[in-house]
């Protein structure tokens, strides 16, 4: 019996250990108030990304959830209202997958929105994606949600990033990307099996880190910083999703003891977004709410402006066309009310409640400190 006491205590003292040390999270400190901002959170309807777009709303954030659902965008959007105490959340139509819903997302965006301070692409599907009745799609569906829509997207965006400078752009990545491996030869063939799935889940994370790097060098000197994020082992809804139903039960337990929460996962995504002081490290990998270094393959900078001429070429960006114009009027002062139009689409492509506009401190006081691109060689 005494044997057994001892084991169980060694378990649960092993346990304890693991779990604050690889399990739990820091939590996210940064700027505590963002009244008169704007952010765009993709995929935020679930998971990690509705636990980012909350906490940007409780700091007093206008967020914008870009989802694929409208269903369940919506229904994040009302539960985020309510739980914030924010009435600016609303839900934008985003199917990263069709680049013609991104660039309508883009158009929609910059008609209604004056501002864009942070933007943050969270939508990351695991793989089995192909296999969610969607699975005779004729380029690399994978490659296309995690990487090709969001840089188009960011591309689209970055002249009201510009504008709205100092400000942040956010790509959800993982530890994945160690196994990655891009074959420039392939990058956007169709994946078949669970086996190339993998490969190319782990491809689409390298390209999300390499993407930020590259994106750093172009955007130097702009006020505009941009950070790859891991957020750790997470439990949510991704995990479980394409485990068959006999295994479930028995994972899901293992898994509220050894995975974080969507609420923890979303720390290192909201202290890359929020915290003052890492702008010199533009560019950089973030886990566990500090710098991280990777591999030489995701440290490649011929690599990453390989990939992002690729990119332009797969998001439909032709020479000189970097970005689209932006002819919108300069965004107004966050201390001042605004007033904003609805997008233009055919379909109602966005959901928002009648909010009280509130008050908005001065950011007059807000550092633009000069950006460097610093890394220590490993």
């Amino acid at each position: 019996m005494e044997a057994l006491l001892l084991g169980a205590g060694l378990l649960l003292g092993a346990y304890v250990l693991v779990y604050y040390n690889l399990v739990k999270a820091p939590p996210c400190g940064g700027i505590a108030s963002l009244r008169g901002r704007t952010a765009v959170v993709t995929g935020a309807n679930s998971g990690i990304g509705k636990m980012t777009a909350l906490e940007l709303a409780r700091r007093g954030a206008r967020v914008v959830l870009a989802c694929r659902s409208r269903e369940r965008g919506e229904a994040a959007a009302f539960d985020l209202r309510q739980e914030s105490g924010n009435n600016e959340v609303i839900f934008m139509a985003l199917d990263l997958a069709s680049l013609a819903s991104v660039r309508a997302f883009a158009t929609a965006f910059l008609s209604s929105e004056p501002r864009l301070d942070i933007l943050i692409h969270n939508a990351a599907p695991a793989p089995g994606i192909s296999s969610c009745g969607r699975t005779h799609e004729p380029f690399n569906l994978l490659l296309r949600v995690n990487h090709i829509g969001p840089f188009l997207l960011t591309h689209l965006l970055l002249p009201r990033l510009k504008t709205c400078a100092p400000s942040r752009v956010v790509v959800v990545s993982s530890a994945a990307h160690r196994r990655g491996h891009l074959d420039f030869t392939r990058l956007d063939r169709p994946v078949v099996g669970w086996q190339q799935e993998l490969r190319a889940y782990a491809d689409s994370k390298l390209a999300n880190v390499l993407f930020a790097r590259e994106l750093a060098t172009q955007l130097e000197g702009t006020g505009v910083t941009c950070y790859a994020a891991h957020p750790g082992p997470v439990n949510s809804e991704l995990f479980l999703r394409h485990v068959p139903g006999w295994l479930s039960p028995l994972l899901r337990p293992l898994a509220w003891l050894v995975l974080r929460t969507p609420r923890g996962g979303a720390q290192t995504p909201l202290y890359c977004a929020l915290q003052e002081g890492i702008e010199p490290l533009s560019g950089r990998y973030f886990a566990n709410c500090h710098v991280e270094e990777v591999p030489p393959a995701a440290r490649d900078d011929r690599a990453a402006h390989r990939l992002w001429e690729a990119s332009k070429r797969l998001a439909g960006l032709g020479p000189g066309q970097d970005a689209e114009p932006d002819e919108d009027p300069q965004p107004e002062d966050p201390g001042t009310p605004s007033s904003r139009s609805s997008p233009l689409s055919e379909e109602p492509t966005v959901s928002e409640p009648h909010a009280i506009p509130h008050n908005s401190p001065d950011l007059s006081k807000v550092t633009h400190r000069i950006q460097v691109k610093t890394e220590p060689e490993p």
